[in-house]
């Protein structure tokens, strides 16, 4: 970057000022705080500063010593608003702002410094939160590790990024102390909600026994997710340097003008906008409620939390994911914001009508999907849902990003009312760059011309996997002089700029030299009214090389043959080559609840022996 400082800051305004999406964030700011609040969320922050250290912090674009003072001074304002419902426990934000203080001067006093690494273990509960802002606060990175890896990814994860300490869920003591010795380089393992085992320290006394003042802080943003790991090892995506750059000293500056960085960090953020950010207020707390029923590990469920943490709002937390459980939770906590994967929508819409007719969800005003294919027919299924149960809006919005480009694209309810098709999109692209590139050509193609998917945002200006950055460098592509990356997403966007995904390359079947991909072949078959989940993968064939073959999980309750399969396959007009050859009933597919699907180790039973491409 050439340099933070005030010409810098008048260069890029003009440009800031004319952007929808500035001047839309900002409102939402303005409507989620309020004017008064907003005024006293700033006059707390400059008197913790010190009135000229914030205006100069301002003045020079050197944020770090400010943004603790806002944070803090944001908890101070909201003060007895509820911040978290976590099963039974309600905090509020004085509630938060006192136990963030206590564990980050415990994990000063256990000898944590500024850039060391405090991994988490955590079903989702408040000690995630209080774990992120206290590491965000003293400056320590928190990976988020996924509580479904095996136990020698768990050891590869912790071991790549150096983690000082684990702070962990009491359920998770066995396979934690399965694999102590081969973590040689952590020295602290905090247990949350249980007792803790030997050699291991209690959160609860932790939080006890510290002080509430304010830690040493350093500050950065502590976001540290790994991607979802469905076509290799998970990678440990490094966000505090791309998203903290602007708040903290610790951060690596991203070698781009501080404009083109705030057009990035604007862009990136203005999802909160485009979902109704300057429209939601609850009727009785005027602020969003968010209710957050995915993993907290997993990088898209960011999206169910972010108007929590900087917005003044109400997350509530499930421990896990029921179906049911969430309505109940809608209607009970007047939640108006959620974020869920396909998996949770359709298991929400399989559940029997005398089921879904129990709870009123007039309160919500924005269910956000993303992180797995979601086909037309599910979208207008939660749009019936919620309008039949309340609500007087369409309230199913998408966006399509991933782990390394945060959200690129957002489907809002007024585009697919002003044309239905847009239903079959992931959104006009409106929070990053993304373009459609074509390799044969070396040309960025056409309206409706597939290509390959190329992202430029905020998180990927210096995009980094923590211990293996040069997989990074593979997955950039240098073009028209700058880099964008290719996360091996094929599709096209129309003339509007809606973006239409084809598939993802590692997934393409090659039948006989003809491409295939299997979303197309996936949608159709979701469209059975028997069928829940399926999975279309490459099956071996001694002539053709490879074939599509279907793995079909019904309904609960119902049955489906494997010619009934076909037949329907046959009805919706797929093309003879990409109708499955082989097709398989199984009564779970496994696809964990954040919505990804292993599909390699879906294919690994049909092609042992053989060696296949790719």
């Amino acid at each position: 970057m050439q340099g933070k400082g005030f010409l810098e800051l008048v260069k890029a305004v003009p440009t800031l000022a004319a952007m929808e999406q500035t001047k839309g964030l900002l409102r939402t700011f303005l409507k989620q705080w309020g004017a008064l609040n907003t005024v006293r969320i700033f006059l707390k922050t400059g008197s913790k500063t010190g009135h000229i250290q914030a205006i100069k912090s301002i003045l020079s674009f050197r944020l770090e010593k400010l943004t603790p003072n806002f944070l803090v001074s944001l908890w101070e304002v909201f003060d007895g608003r509820e911040a978290i419902i976590s099963e039974s426990r309600r905090y509020s934000y004085s509630d938060l702002k006192t136990r963030v203080f206590k564990l980050g001067n415990a994990l000063q006093s256990l000898g944590l410094k500024p850039k060391d690494r405090c991994a988490e273990l955590l079903y989702n509960g408040n000690e995630f939160f209080e774990a992120f802002f206290a590491c965000s606060l003293i400056g320590c990175p928190m990976p988020f590790l996924n509580w479904h890896m095996h136990k020698d990814e768990l050891v590869h994860a912790i071991t790549t990024t150096n983690a000082k300490a684990l702070i962990l869920s009491s359920e998770f003591i066995p396979d934690v102390l399965a694999i102590k010795d081969r973590i040689p380089k952590v020295e602290h393992f905090i247990v949350a909600g249980g007792p803790a085992a030997e050699g291991m320290l209690s959160y609860d006394d932790l939080i006890a026994k510290s002080p509430d003042r304010m830690p040493d802080a350093h500050f950065i943003v502590a976001l540290n997710p790994y991607t979802g790991g469905t076509t290799g090892t998970p990678k440990n995506v490094n966000y505090f340097d791309s998203i903290g750059y602007a708040f903290s000293d610790l951060a690596t500056p991203p070698e781009v003008s501080l404009g083109e960085y705030l057009k990035y960090l604007f862009l990136q953020f203005s999802f909160m906008y485009y979902f109704g950010g300057t429209e939601i207020a609850d009727p009785i707390t005027k602020n969003m409620r968010c209710l957050i029923p995915g993993p907290l590990y997993h990088a898209g469920t960011i999206a169910a939390w972010v108007p929590f943490i900087l917005l003044g709002g109400t997350g509530v937390i499930m421990k896990k994911f029921d179906p049911e459980d969430c309505l109940r939770l809608i209607e009970k906590e007047r939640i108006n914001w959620v974020f869920m994967v396909p998996t949770m929508l359709e298991k929400i819409l399989s559940l029997p009508d005398e089921v879904k007719n129990r709870y009123d969800l007039s309160t919500m005003h924005t269910v956000i999907c993303a992180a797995a294919p979601a086909t037309p027919e599910l979208k207008r299924g939660v749009n019936e849902l919620f309008r039949t149960r309340g609500c007087h809006k369409n309230v199913l919005c998408e966006f399509y990003g991933s782990s390394e480009t945060g959200a690129a694209s957002v489907l809002l309810p007024p585009d697919y009312e002003e044309k239905p098709k847009r239903y079959e999109s992931v959104g006009r692209i409106r929070c990053a760059e993304t373009k459609v590139y074509s390799r044969e050509k070396n040309a960025w193609c056409l309206p409706d011309e597939d290509g390959s998917i190329l992202t430029r945002s905020l998180t990927t200006l210096n995009l980094n996997y923590v211990g293996s950055s040069e997989q990074a460098d593979k997955a950039m592509r240098f073009i028209d002089g700058r880099n964008w990356f290719d996360d091996g997403l094929q599709g096209h966007m129309d003339e509007d700029g809606f973006l239409y995904l084809t598939g993802r390359e590692k997934e393409m079947i090659i039948t006989g030299g003809v491409n295939i991909y299997p979303n197309e072949i996936e949608a159709a078959i979701k469209r059975h009214a028997k069928v829940l989940d399926v999975a279309v993968i490459r099956y071996p064939d001694k002539v053709l090389g490879e074939v599509p073959a279907a793995i079909v999980q019904p309904k609960d309750g119902h049955s489906v043959s494997t010619e009934e399969i076909i037949e329907f396959c046959k009805t919706e007009k797929l093309m003879g080559f990409k109708i499955p050859r082989y097709v398989e009933i199984v009564t779970d597919l496994p696809r964990q609840i954040d919505g990804k699907m292993h599909k390699k180790k879906i294919e690994d039973k049909y092609w042992e022996g053989i060696e296949r491409r790719g």
